[in-house]
Parts: C-alpha cells; sequence; structure tokens
C-alpha cells in the first residue's frame, strides 16, 4: 500500500493554502482537504484525485488553522463546504453519528413530496434556492408538478405546497430529475448535506424519509447490503431499508445526516431488497446539468439526437 502513495506524496509534500497536512513515515506527507474521517482510513482531496489513506500510516494531522511555526494556514470553514459554486454542500469535517430519531428532525425540512397528475413520489433540496432532485420517472411526461414541503414552526412540521415548479435537467439513463420551486413567497429552504457512497462499508446502517404509497414522512432504516449491485448496466446501492412506490427520489442518509444515494427501485418479489442511486452520480448530473437540459419543446427527453447524413448520390448531382 505504502508503494502505491509514494508517488502521490512526492507531488504534494509542499504545504497548500487553507489545507490540511498529514504526515506520514519517512518524513513524508500529504496536504490535501480532509473529506471524511473514520475509526481505519482518513479520506484526503489533493486536488486532483482523492486518496485513502489507513490512520494507522498517519503519524501527525496538521490542521489548516495552524502551520507548524504557529503562524497559521488560511482557516478553512468549519462545518461545510461549498462545492461547484455553492450549488450542493458537503461537510468537510468528520460529522458525529446520531440516532434515527434526531436525525429524522433535523433534516425533516430538507426532504420533500413530489407530486404530478400521475402519481406521487419523494424528493430533497440541494439548495436553499429551491433546487431539488427526485427520479426521472417521478415527472416523466409530465410537466405540472408541485412540491409538499414541511417547514419547521414552533417545533412542529407544517405542511405547504408549491404549485410554480419547473424541470431544470433530466437524464432518463440515470432515472434523475432536476427540479426549481420558482414559487414568489417560497422561503430559503433547508438543504441536505452530500455524503460519499464511495466511503460506504457493507454492513453501514442507513436510513431512507420518503412517501411510499402515498403515506408521507415514512422512515425506514436498514444497512448497506452491497456497494456495487449491477443492475441493468449499472451499478446501485443495496438496502436492507424498506423501499416502495413513493419513495422514488427520496435520500438514502447514514447516520451522519449525509445524503448518500437516491431511492429508485426494489425488487417486488422480495423483501429488503432496495435500491439507490449512488450520490456520486447526482453529483456528476449535477455539474453538468447543462448537458441535460430540459427542452420544453420534447418533455420526455431531454436529448437531442442529429439527423444521420444522407447517403451521398453516385451519380455525380
Amino acid at each position: 500500500m505504502l508503494k502505491r502513495w509514494m508517488l502521490a506524496w512526492t507531488i504534494v509534500s509542499l504545504p497548500l493554502m487553507g489545507f490540511d497536512m498529514l504526515h506520514l513515515p519517512d518524513q513524508a506527507s500529504v496536504s490535501g482537504r480532509i473529506l471524511a474521517e473514520k475509526p481505519e482510513l482518513v479520506l484526503v482531496d489533493v486536488g486532483y484525485t482523492v486518496l485513502t489513506i489507513p490512520r494507522k500510516e498517519i503519524v501527525r494531522i496538521q490542521r489548516s488553522s495552524t502551520d507548524a511555526t504557529g503562524a497559521g494556514f488560511a482557516q478553512a470553514p468549519a462545518v461545510t463546504n461549498q462545492v461547484s459554486a455553492a450549488l450542493f454542500a458537503t461537510a468537510i469535517t468528520a460529522r458525529p453519528e446520531k440516532s434515527v430519531r434526531e436525525l429524522v428532525e433535523e433534516l425533516g425540512e430538507g426532504v420533500v413530496q413530489v407530486r404530478t397528475p400521475g402519481g406521487l413520489g419523494s424528493g430533497f433540496f440541494l439548495t436553499d434556492e429551491g433546487h431539488l432532485i427526485t427520479n426521472f420517472h417521478v415527472i416523466e411526461g409530465e410537466t405540472k408538478i408541485s412540491v409538499e414541503v414541511y417547514h419547521q414552526l414552533k417545533g412542529q412540521l407544517e405542511r405547504k405546497s408549491y404549485k410554480d415548479v419547473r424541470i431544470v435537467a433530466m437524464n432518463k439513463f440515470a432515472d434523475l430529475a432536476l427540479l426549481k420551486v420558482d414559487d414568489k413567497d417560497s422561503p430559503r429552504f433547508v438543504r441536505t448535506l452530500f455524503g460519499s457512497s464511495d466511503l460506504l462499508q457493507v454492513g453501514e446502517r442507513v436510513f431512507a424519509i420518503g412517501s411510499p404509497l402515498g403515506l408521507e414522512r415514512t422512515v425506514t432504516e436498514g444497512i448497506v447490503s452491497t456497494k456495487a449491485r449491477q443492475m441493468g448496466g449499472d451499478l446501485y446501492l443495496q438496502t436492507s431499508a424498506q423501499i416502495n412506490p413513493g419513495n422514488s427520489g427520496g435520500p438514502l442518509f447514514n447516520l451522519r445526516g449525509e445524503v448518500v444515494g437516491v431511492t429508485n427501485m426494489k425488487i417486488t418479489l422480495g423483501e429488503g431488497l432496495g435500491f439507490a442511486i449512488p450520490i456520486e452520480q447526482v453529483k456528476w448530473f449535477w455539474e453538468h446539468r447543462d448537458a441535460f437540459a430540459y427542452d420544453n419543446e420534447n418533455p420526455n427527453n431531454a436529448f437531442r439526437y442529429l439527423e444521420p447524413p444522407s447517403r451521398l448520390r453516385t451519380d455525380g448531382r
């Protein structure tokens, strides 16, 4: 394992302003932003890739707030780091694990119900301006969409429906859609934090919030059964958390309150066989949303196919 990191150490051994320094054996070091810390490993973003470093190989971690002389690096944000021009938020320090009961109270306003004339599904905010993620199949063929949000008022959740909802982008092959609440009286919404599906461990506890069969605010808990279940050529998170129609487009959370997947299907002949789109795909979809921009003239498909070139004539004309 150490041999695989030597090149990376050589490249990033110089201190970087605003970044953490991980001191390793033999006077080697890694400078970057710590994405997550677990008992057995630390994930570090070094700019061009993410390194997974076993904790037993780390001699000392030098945080960005202070350098070796005490002069101080640039202070990094304490809670969240705005990624892609503040379009979604991820935690840059390891968040403490909490009980599902505690997290449901914290996350209640960030999870929504998505309604169309043809049915309903779930979704979750990724910006406080009203951008939210759901499944493509929840809004497929629909243009009249409403979103029900559960605002925290005086210690209770109060449901409010927003009807001016537009489709920003959609990717039917990944089963993802990006919506935006445009109601004039809409407040700043409570957005969710994105985690990393790559950091999940098989057996790790997760839970889903959604509206299965229209039963709003339903919470189901389970574990990550496998991280890479191949279904139809794509890889999904498999979970034992109960997933049913109406959960589609809702978030799958870890016990740090971070979204790690988007629930979208289950095997109907069994129980505890639910699946979620890894959150890494959602990040990629958001960052490349312009390529999937919604087309009003073709609401069922965000893709525009070019006509094939006509066959060249052989008669000289």
